[in-house]
């Protein structure tokens, strides 16, 4: 079981259409968040940190068909939530070697995420860093875990969506080609529910021009608090 305050409501920061996105601990300066994918009344748990009343919450929307991992650091609480609902974690295949590290049943996943109709794009494969995201055609949502984000640290002060700052130099504008995301769910950070194309035109094109910004403002913050 993982280790979260029981006494804290479960802190929905973004619900439509049955898909939902959750932050644990909304105050910590990484915002971690998690996400609920609906597809015909089932469940798709997306890179979890679990929190008092999850369970609850999930079993008003639908039932769990699985939970996964999109980037090989984002294991969170995904095998707990995994066994308590008695379904696999889902990995993509690109990223097999973590499977190991799960303490739960899990399956291997290449192009689509069983029958959802979301397709797996590989963001990033490094020996540091692999990242998967996906992709629903005709929902316009994408579901990326680190290489965007909405986070306080991900953005300079003109941005929605932010390059992580690790990627400024080297932004991943092949990988995330020929998509046009109305909503763009991410893991760090609070979702972006309209115009996510604009939002990560931008913030594609501005990533290296608003990295000097972006290193001024995390010295600041550093220096001088958030």
């Amino acid at each position: 079981m993982a280790n979260h305050d029981d006494s804290a409501e479960l802190a929905i920061v973004g619900s439509f259409n049955g898909n939902m996105t959750w932050m644990a601990y909304p105050e910590e300066t990484m915002e971690r968040a998690s996400h609920v994918l609906e597809d015909k009344g089932e469940l798709w748990i997306i890179d979890p940190v679990d929190q008092s009343g999850l369970d609850e919450e999930l079993s008003d929307r639908g039932e769990v068909k699985g939970v996964v991992v999109l980037l090989d650091r984002h294991k969170r609480d995904a095998a707990e939530i995994a066994k308590r609902f008695d379904v696999p974690v889902y990995v993509p295949a690109v990223m097999s070697d973590i499977e190991t590290e799960i303490d739960a049943k899990t399956v291997q996943f290449t192009g689509e995420l069983a029958e959802t109709g979301y397709l797996s794009r590989v963001i990033l494969d490094t020996p540091f860093w692999t990242e998967v995201a996906l992709y629903h055609d005709q929902k316009r949502m994408l579901v990326i875990p680190e290489a965007v984000g909405t986070a306080s640290y991900f953005l300079a002060d003109s941005e929605r969506l932010g390059v992580h700052p690790m990627l400024r130099m080297t932004p991943p504008r092949d990988a995330l080609r020929n998509i046009d995301p109305e909503r763009i769910l991410v893991g760090h950070g609070r979702p972006i529910l309209d115009n996510g194309e604009t939002a990560l035109e931008e913030a594609l094109a501005g990533s290296r021009r608003n990295a000097p910004g972006l290193a001024g403002k995390t010295v600041k913050n550093f220096i001088f608090g958030r």
